[in-house]
């Protein structure tokens, strides 16, 4: 249980990559155009199976 003391949590922390800030800005980017990317896509998915059920009256 070495890594579980103050050195080892800082040799831990030494180990970790952090990114940079061109680097966060792009993974930021990316996961707010993805998540937007399928929220637009269920909702029009939820807008075609509404129509879809009106119109065969279920």
């Amino acid at each position: 249980m070495r890594w579980f003391s103050i050195k080892g949590i800082i040799e831990e922390m030494k180990k970790v990559h952090w990114p940079k800030a061109g680097e966060l800005a792009r993974s930021s980017f990316t996961v707010i155009l993805f998540s937007g990317t399928f929220a637009a896509f269920f909702i029009l998915y939820d807008f075609i199976a509404a129509w879809f059920f009106r119109t065969m009256g279920i």
